[in-house]
């Protein structure tokens, strides 16, 4: 007799098999039970009759609670009523264990009494959704680049100097030293695409933000392509063509999940590039007409990135930032050295930046002035300097968060349901 699990329950119909999984919930009518049974690849109902199973065995069903684990042995039958169009007449099962209060019930929980119960809490149809399409959208960045002949190649997490600036880092003793937990791979990801063209790194990230928005993690994953001899306009265009091709994989295979989640499909189903393009003055005059005090020179929050997203019905690219707000690293637009050559792209609906990249300076002196602006350890750098004095070329990239995409395409509300385990300024366990 096969194993089965249940998302390729069709392949065995009219044939015996055995699932093993979890208790869903139960419930009987007379000498009939109905079982629900998940095993984490789906759900399926089994009909569980006292005459054919026995007195014992019906007995023992009587018992089974939510997530009680067992191992079902029954026969594959259609059923169009059923979820998924099939069933399971059971023939018999054996219980490994029996639950007693299992903790998260159908009733209305906290919010932090599930985070608390985390570990559980992914079981739930709602929670295992969100982490199969996280999945799916993993797989399809993964497939996006090396369908594109870009090279994986990872880079260190411990390092001794900052990226992003030096408010966020998580500092940590290396042995007779000091280091940080890395905000961003780019620093490196600039020497591999150096060494390769096109390079990606694809894993966790670290920001000691003290935020507690919706948006925010401490940990979290982050995506980071760099592209040898790639402009600004290249840039935005491989970041337009990522994120409409992970939509696209999304709606193509996790059609189910979205329907979990309650999903307005109309609203990502037309995610085609190309997106608008808006520059950062074009939105500071936006916002100012519509009554949302901002001077040019400032960052834009939360409420900024959602009213100018708000005036689009898919991803919008903004571009030429103010070069006070932007990392030292970024390229001054040649043609107004106020501004760089860097864009983030902001998702609708509220989501806010999702991608935020940039082209690269390549001349050494300018780079060397603003580590000294920053006040930065020169000799921190001597290694990214180096890519400077030996074959510089024109290059750039960006980086994506996976947590704000999950959270977009998935309609959620919170980013904290979009990763296993979330990091935030109040939560380090589980």
């Amino acid at each position: 007799m096969k194993k089965a699990i249940i998302s390729k329950i069709s392949e065995y119909n009219e044939q015996n098999v055995i699932v093993d999984g979890w208790t869903y919930n139960s419930r009987r009518s007379g000498k009939i039970g109905f079982l629900s049974l998940r095993d984490g690849f789906g759900i399926i109902q089994c009909i569980v009759e006292k005459q054919k199973i026995g007195d014992e065995l019906f007995e023992s069903f009587k018992r089974l609670h939510q997530e009680s684990s067992i191992s079902v042995i029954g026969k594959v039958v259609e059923n169009s009523r059923a979820i998924g169009g099939y069933e399971i007449l059971v023939e018999d099962f054996t219980i490994h264990q029996l639950t007693e209060n299992y903790p998260i019930t159908p009733k209305e929980h906290g919010t932090d009494f599930l985070m608390n119960h985390r570990h559980l809490w992914l079981r739930s149809k709602k929670q295992h959704s969100i982490l199969k399409i996280r999945h799916q959208i993993v797989k399809a960045i993964r497939d996006f680049f090396d369908n594109n002949d870009f090279t994986l190649v990872d880079t260190p997490i411990f390092t001794p100097n900052a990226a992003e600036g030096t408010s966020t880092l998580f500092e940590t003793n290396y042995f007779d030293s000091k280091a940080y937990l890395c905000q961003t791979g780019q620093l490196y990801g600039e020497a591999s695409a150096m060494a390769f063209g096109r390079h990606y790194n694809f894993g966790p990230c670290f920001r000691a933000e003290k935020s507690k928005t919706r948006r925010h993690l401490t940990e979290f994953w982050m995506v980071e392509p760099e592209i040898a001899y790639a402009d600004i306009n290249d840039n935005m265009e491989w970041a337009e063509r990522l994120i409409a091709y992970i939509v696209k994989q999304v709606l193509d295979n996790r059609m189910n999940e979205l329907n979990v989640l309650g999903r307005d499909i109309d609203k990502i189903k037309n995610i085609m590039t190309p997106f608008p393009r808006v520059s950062y003055t074009e939105c500071i005059e936006i916002l100012n007409k519509s009554g949302n005090e901002i001077k040019w020179g400032e960052d834009f929050g939360s409420p900024e990135e959602t009213y100018i997203a708000n005036q689009f019905d898919k991803p919008v690219i903004v571009y030429g930032f103010p070069s006070e707000i932007k990392a030292f690293y970024m390229k001054r637009d040649p043609n107004n050295e106020k501004v760089v050559l860097g864009m983030d792209i902001l998702a609708p609906e509220g989501y806010g930046e999702i991608i935020g990249g940039s082209e690269r300076e390549v001349n050494i002196n300018t780079l060397l002035d603003r580590i000294k602006e920053e006040k930065l350890n020169k000799s921190d750098y001597e290694w990214f300097l180096d890519l400077r004095r030996y074959g510089s070329v024109p290059h750039s990239g960006f980086g994506m968060g996976l947590e704000r995409v999950v959270a977009w395409i998935c309609g959620i509300s919170h980013i904290r349901e979009t990763i296993p385990f979330a990091r935030t300024m109040n939560r380090i366990n589980p």
